[in-house]
């Protein structure tokens, strides 16, 4: 059995990462996977990408500032949101492509910003092969937003759209929503990394008639696991009495992931003289973004580097998430596979990850007061008792085993079941 794993990025982003690690995963349970991807960045021999020439490397960025241009035009010529939404208005066909022919299964992960259009996705559908499409967002259960928060339209028509400059009636959304019914399909199968998103995705009128499993992130309890702390503190010149608080994200100025909640909260904590605070990601556009921390900080940058990533972790007191909401919380798993307790919102997705006052402190949303006091209980709290709880929930529950063998079932169903109608 082939399967071929579709990703816009092949590791830039939460979803890529993840996505990467399912084919890792994959691999090393003997599966023939190849991961095909818009951007390989990588020497990789089992990820390929189609735009292989100069040449269609341009052409598949015509496609993203094309798309990311007709927004900018549709939205009264605003930036706001530019990057909140997509409307797939432009990518490449794939479907003819022999990584695509081959294959007996195709899992689409995340595949916006001009790699496949909603035409393309639609292309590879008429194939007939059996599909998987992995929701890492809201994307494919709403027209055009990756996240609805408030909003509740793509319950029964999406228009009038929020993150729209002009909504109206018959505004983009409505549009975009229009041609997205293909997705009606009760031969498509789709996949959600947490009960969360599943249950949102569950009350879209696009999936009235879908399959939808939920089946978590791969964390690779190889990579992510603990490191000594001691001498892990000490090789990066912690000393003892600081209270180490790390939050990290793709882009840290991403207003959803709340840093503005954190620093208040890092002001108001009883630790605050104490906390060395640990930052990493991207930061865009913001030069201001650092200002005001009212504790010691270290910017990290960007961490490509897993290792590097655990080595952090390991060294921490506590990882926090003060995010509005999250369809998963990647940051939360691994920072408990090293065995660090985390702080987090119980909006959505992060409820899956941390059981309430046994490996870390979920906060009720939307009191953002609370979050302090959630924070300075697991300063209070953390012991080898916790680590060790933090550790078993990430194996019993996101470790590779536990994780492929939930999609070796579902491939192994969709096969069996194609097999029989031919």
């Amino acid at each position: 059995m082939k399967v071929v794993l579709v990703s816009t990025y092949e590791r830039k982003g939460g979803a890529a990462i993840a996505c990467y690690r399912l084919k890792e995963a994959l691999l090393k349970e003997g599966v023939d996977v190849t991961l095909l991807t818009a951007y390989k960045t990588s020497d990789d021999p089992t990820v390929v990408t189609p735009f292989d020439t100069r040449w269609k490397r341009l052409k598949n960025r015509f496609h993203f500032y094309k798309e990311r241009f007709s927004i900018f035009i549709k939205n009264g010529f605003s930036r706001k949101n530019l990057f909140a939404v997509s409307i797939a208005d432009s990518g490449t066909d794939i479907s003819a492509l022999p990584v695509i022919r081959e294959a007996d299964i195709i899992h689409l992960h995340w595949v916006n910003q001009g790699f496949l259009s909603l035409q393309n996705i639609h292309q590879l559908i008429k194939l007939g092969k059996p599909m998987v499409f992995t929701m890492h967002d809201m994307w494919y259960c709403t027209s055009i937003c990756h996240h609805a928060r408030s909003c509740d339209r793509f319950m029964s028509i999406c228009r009038e759209c929020p993150y729209l400059q002009y909504p109206g009636a018959f505004d983009l959304s409505y549009k975009v929503w229009l041609k997205k019914q293909f997705l009606r399909n009760p031969d498509i199968v789709f996949t959600s990394v947490s009960r969360w998103l599943a249950k949102r995705a569950g009350e879209s009128v696009l999936m009235e008639t879908n399959k939808i499993f939920v089946i978590p992130n791969v964390i690779d309890t190889e990579v992510f696991y603990p490191r000594d702390r001691e001498k892990v503190r000490m090789s990066l010149g912690i000393s003892d009495n600081s209270k180490v608080v790390v939050f990290g994200a793709a882009k840290l100025n991403d207003e959803n992931k709340g840093f503005k909640l954190l620093k208040q909260s890092l002001k108001d904590s009883k630790y605050c003289r104490e906390i060395n605070l640990f930052l990493f990601g991207e930061i865009k556009r913001d030069k201001d973004f650092l200002k005001d921390i009212p504790c010691n900080y270290r910017y990290l940058g960007e961490i490509g580097n897993s290792e590097d990533l655990a080595r952090i972790y390991s060294a921490a007191d506590v990882t926090v998430m003060p995010s509005h909401y999250e369809t998963f919380g990647q940051t939360l798993a691994e920072s408990m596979a090293c065995g660090t307790p985390v702080v987090a919102f119980n909006s959505s997705g992060q409820t899956d990850i941390i059981d309430h006052l046994e490996n870390g402190y979920l906060v009720t949303y939307p009191f953002t007061s609370d979050f302090v006091e959630g924070m300075d209980w697991v300063l209070d709290h953390t012991n080898p008792e916790m680590r060790k709880k933090c550790i078993d929930k990430i194996k019993r529950c996101f470790s590779r085993d536990v994780i492929v063998r939930q999609y070796l079932d579902l491939y192994h169903d969709l096969f069996v079941k194609d097999q029989l109608r031919k």
